[in-house]
Parts: structure tokens; sequence; C-alpha cells
């Protein structure tokens, strides 16, 4: 079978937002990727404390943020091995499916791409798929390249049209416009009992309230917030 281009978008979700949502659509648009894996982890190495959902409610939210995307689709790789997720064993499974690092596009915050040398098995990881560094609101491309000054050889902007090396691994750099929306501003507006229809998508928000997830205890999704 013939593979396209494979965009990864790995983390917590707790819960799922536009911020991920925006991410996961400027890689796809400057690096023409055919689809879109979003991979909740089990437990995200890097993080400090527990998430507020259980990893069954952060994959299903991930899916019903994707449900109208034809393109986009939700791996269940990291809850079924359960353990510590790190990006280096996830991508090897992809390996073992049958994709190889040409055709993978892992998709990353340019917050996050900033400590990337913490993360686990690097620099090793960066040979096993093409990294894809998007623009977050706070932390620029260029203040998260500096960094990693090492890294400086992989690097290469992105964008529609451009022609892209395809010789071994890059990392891509996408200046694009992504909403400042994170998952602890959502946490924290739903336990002040305050809307969030403008971070998440609505199906996102009715599955959070009904289910009482962050606090959301008798909020009608939609309704106006009180001042």
């Amino acid at each position: 079978m013939t593979r396209g281009r494979l965009g990864i978008l790995g983390g917590t979700f707790d819960p799922v937002h536009y911020g991920h949502l925006d991410c996961a659509d400027a890689a796809r648009d400057a690096l023409a990727l055919d689809e879109v894996l979003l991979i909740p982890a089990y437990d995200q190495p890097l993080r400090t404390n527990e998430p507020s959902a259980d990893v069954y409610q952060r994959f299903a939210l991930a899916s019903i943020a994707v449900a109208d995307r034809d393109a986009y689709r939700v791996s269940d790789t990291e809850l079924v091995r359960e353990g510590r997720s790190y990006t280096a064993d996830t991508l090897r499974t992809l390996h073992a499916e049958g994709w190889t690092a040409l055709q993978l596009f892992f998709i990353v915050g340019s917050d996050a791409f900033a400590g990337i040398a913490a993360w686990h098995g690097f620099p090793a990881f960066l040979d096993l798929a093409h990294f894809v560094v998007i623009a977050r609101p706070g932390t620029t491309i260029d203040t998260a390249t500096a960094r990693v000054p090492e890294l400086r050889a992989r690097m290469c902007e992105a964008a529609r049209g451009r022609a892209i090396p395809v010789d071994s691994p890059r990392i891509f750099l996408v200046n694009a416009h992504t909403r400042d929306v994170s998952s602890t501003m959502i946490r924290e507006r739903l336990a002040a009992s305050r809307s969030i229809d403008d971070l998440v998508p609505p199906a996102v928000a009715r599955h959070i309230t009904k289910h009482h997830l962050y606090g959301a205890v008798g909020r009608l999704h939609g309704q106006n917030e009180r001042t």
C-alpha cells in the first residue's frame, strides 16, 4: 500500500482545544500532509502534575474534536502501550507499521520545542521523523530555536508551495497564527463556571458539560456568562 505524508500531533489533550487543532491545520497546510494523527499521551513524562481527566476521557475528547475532519484521526497507541509516553517509542511503533522517517511529520508547538533537549532520547529520536515546529503565542520560532542552536543545520522554513527537502529528516519551521488557548486556561474557566465556547469545538464543550469534566457541573453549553 502506498502511503503519503502523515502528521502526528501528540499531547496530553487535557482537554484538546483550538490551539491544538490550529497547529495541526498549519502543519497540514504548509507541508501538504495527507493525514493527521492525534495521539493522546497515557503518561506525559515531562508533566509535573497528573491529568485532570483520565486517558479514556481525553481520548474521547480528541476523537470528538476531529469527528468532522476527514483527514484527521485519533490513535490509541500510547493508551494501549501504557507506561511513560515517549516520542521515540511512538515513532518506532509507526515504523513497525510500515511508515518511514521521511513520511512522518511530528507536529510540535514552539513552546514545547523550546524544551526539546529535555525529551527522552534526545537527539536520536530526531532521526525517526521530520519535526514541524508551529509558532505559538508567547514563544516565537526564533525564541524556540535559539534554545537548541546545535539543531540549526536541520532547520528550514516551511510554507505552502515551497519545495520540501526529502533526503533526510528535517525540522520544518512554520510561522502561522494559532489561537492563544491552553488546557490550563480551559480548566480554570470551567472551575470558575465560565464558558469555554471560544476555546474548544462545540461538541467538545458539550461532552465536557455532559460528563461533568473539569468541574463543569450543571453548566449548559452556550449559556451566556454572567458578569
